[in-house]
């Protein structure tokens, strides 16, 4: 059975610093697989967020709400 967190956890999980995995949907509706990343600064009123991803060294910006998987867990709401 799939296991699940809450998005609250979710951003205690990103705010650690720790290397994460994570699935997300683009602004097109595509669904992309980040490994080995982690979060760079946190807008709370924007509810954006800058990652980077360590393999390629990319920093890309993603909404909190996008991320439906992190580390192998849901993220519910």
């Amino acid at each position: 059975m799939a296991q699940s967190v809450h998005i609250t956890t979710m951003r205690k999980m990103l705010q650690a610093g720790d290397p994460v995995d994570i699935k997300l949907w683009t602004k097109s509706g595509e669904i992309q697989t980040w490994h080995n990343c982690i979060s760079l600064r946190y807008d709370h009123y924007a509810g954006v967020r800058n990652m980077k991803l360590l393999d390629s060294r990319q920093i890309r910006k993603v909404r909190d709400i996008c991320i439906f998987e992190i580390n192998g867990l849901t993220v519910t709401l």
